[in-house]
Protein backbone atom coordinates (compact mmCIF):
# COMPACT_ATOMS: atom_id res chain seq x y z
CA UNK A 1 0.00 0.00 0.00
CA UNK A 2 1.27 3.70 -0.94
CA UNK A 3 2.17 5.77 1.67
CA UNK A 4 -1.47 7.83 2.98
CA UNK A 5 -2.01 10.56 5.26
CA UNK A 6 -3.89 9.21 8.05
CA UNK A 7 -5.13 10.46 11.86
CA UNK A 8 -5.02 8.97 15.48
CA UNK A 9 -7.10 10.13 18.12
CA UNK A 10 -6.06 10.14 21.87
CA UNK A 11 -7.36 11.71 24.99
CA UNK A 12 -6.19 11.92 29.07
CA UNK A 13 -6.95 13.89 31.74
CA UNK A 14 -5.35 15.82 34.97
CA UNK A 15 -5.94 14.91 37.83
CA UNK A 16 -4.72 18.51 39.13
CA UNK A 17 -4.21 21.59 36.61
CA UNK A 18 -0.72 22.17 37.63
CA UNK A 19 2.26 22.26 34.69
CA UNK A 20 4.79 19.60 35.26
CA UNK A 21 1.36 17.46 35.95
CA UNK A 22 0.49 18.53 32.85
CA UNK A 23 3.69 18.35 30.82
CA UNK A 24 4.05 14.21 32.32
CA UNK A 25 0.51 13.48 31.03
CA UNK A 26 0.54 15.10 27.31
CA UNK A 27 4.12 13.80 26.60
CA UNK A 28 2.97 10.30 28.24
CA UNK A 29 -0.36 10.16 25.71
CA UNK A 30 1.76 11.40 22.39
CA UNK A 31 4.60 8.88 23.20
CA UNK A 32 1.96 6.29 23.46
CA UNK A 33 0.71 7.31 20.60
CA UNK A 34 3.80 7.28 18.54
CA UNK A 35 5.01 4.17 20.07
CA UNK A 36 1.84 1.89 19.78
CA UNK A 37 1.40 2.80 16.10
CA UNK A 38 5.00 3.19 15.11
CA UNK A 39 5.15 6.80 14.01
CA UNK A 40 8.10 8.87 13.72
CA UNK A 41 9.20 12.38 14.16
CA UNK A 42 9.36 12.84 10.10
CA UNK A 43 6.05 10.71 9.81
CA UNK A 44 3.95 13.65 11.75
CA UNK A 45 2.21 16.19 9.82
CA UNK A 46 0.75 18.12 12.36
CA UNK A 47 -0.97 18.04 16.32
CA UNK A 48 -4.21 20.00 17.06
CA UNK A 49 -4.87 19.61 20.92
CA UNK A 50 -8.09 20.56 22.46
CA UNK A 51 -8.39 21.10 26.27
CA UNK A 52 -11.57 21.39 28.55
CA UNK A 53 -12.13 24.81 29.70
CA UNK A 54 -10.81 24.09 33.24
CA UNK A 55 -6.98 23.79 31.99
CA UNK A 56 -5.26 27.13 32.34
CA UNK A 57 -1.86 26.05 33.32
CA UNK A 58 0.41 25.32 30.21
CA UNK A 59 -0.50 24.82 26.75
CA UNK A 60 -0.24 21.13 25.81
CA UNK A 61 1.55 21.78 22.63
CA UNK A 62 4.57 23.46 24.75
CA UNK A 63 4.66 20.00 26.42
CA UNK A 64 4.77 18.45 23.32
CA UNK A 65 7.03 20.78 21.91
CA UNK A 66 9.21 19.74 25.05
CA UNK A 67 9.24 16.15 24.01
CA UNK A 68 11.26 16.99 20.60
CA UNK A 69 8.46 18.34 18.28
CA UNK A 70 9.51 21.85 18.07
CA UNK A 71 9.59 21.47 14.03
CA UNK A 72 6.41 19.17 14.13
CA UNK A 73 3.06 22.02 13.43
CA UNK A 74 1.41 22.03 16.89
CA UNK A 75 -1.92 23.69 17.32
CA UNK A 76 -4.28 24.42 20.61
CA UNK A 77 -8.06 24.91 20.95
CA UNK A 78 -10.75 24.91 23.90
CA UNK A 79 -12.95 22.11 24.32
CA UNK A 80 -16.82 22.47 23.86
CA UNK A 81 -18.18 22.92 27.47
CA UNK A 82 -20.54 20.44 27.57
CA UNK A 83 -22.28 19.57 30.37
CA UNK A 84 -21.34 16.53 32.29
CA UNK A 85 -18.18 16.75 29.81
CA UNK A 86 -15.05 14.55 31.30
CA UNK A 87 -13.02 17.42 33.69
CA UNK A 88 -9.26 18.22 32.75
CA UNK A 89 -9.49 16.51 29.44
CA UNK A 90 -7.00 16.91 27.17
CA UNK A 91 -7.60 15.34 23.44
CA UNK A 92 -5.56 15.08 20.51
CA UNK A 93 -6.25 15.19 16.84
CA UNK A 94 -2.67 13.53 15.02
CA UNK A 95 -1.97 13.39 11.43
CA UNK A 96 0.94 11.88 9.83
CA UNK A 97 1.85 9.53 6.71
CA UNK A 98 2.10 5.99 6.99
CA UNK A 99 1.73 2.49 4.79
CA UNK A 100 -0.52 1.27 7.69
CA UNK A 101 -4.12 0.44 7.04
CA UNK A 102 -6.51 2.55 9.04
CA UNK A 103 -7.37 -0.58 10.70
CA UNK A 104 -3.90 -1.37 11.91
CA UNK A 105 -4.35 2.04 13.55
CA UNK A 106 -3.83 2.06 17.55
CA UNK A 107 -5.96 5.28 19.20
CA UNK A 108 -5.41 6.10 22.56
CA UNK A 109 -6.52 7.34 25.83
CA UNK A 110 -5.10 7.09 28.99
CA UNK A 111 -6.26 7.59 32.77
CA UNK A 112 -9.57 9.10 33.25
CA UNK A 113 -10.02 9.93 29.12
CA UNK A 114 -10.07 5.63 28.75
CA UNK A 115 -14.35 5.76 29.55
CA UNK A 116 -14.66 8.63 26.62
CA UNK A 117 -13.87 5.41 23.92
CA UNK A 118 -14.93 2.35 25.66
CA UNK A 119 -15.87 0.82 22.43
CA UNK A 120 -11.94 0.72 21.42
CA UNK A 121 -9.52 -2.28 22.17
CA UNK A 122 -7.18 -1.88 24.69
Amino acid sequence: MPSAVRALRGATTLDDDEKSHLTERVQALVAEMLERNGITKPDLISILFTATSDVHSKFPATAARELGLGDVPLMCAQELDIAGGAARCIRVLMHFTTDRSPQELHHVYLEGARSLRDDLPE
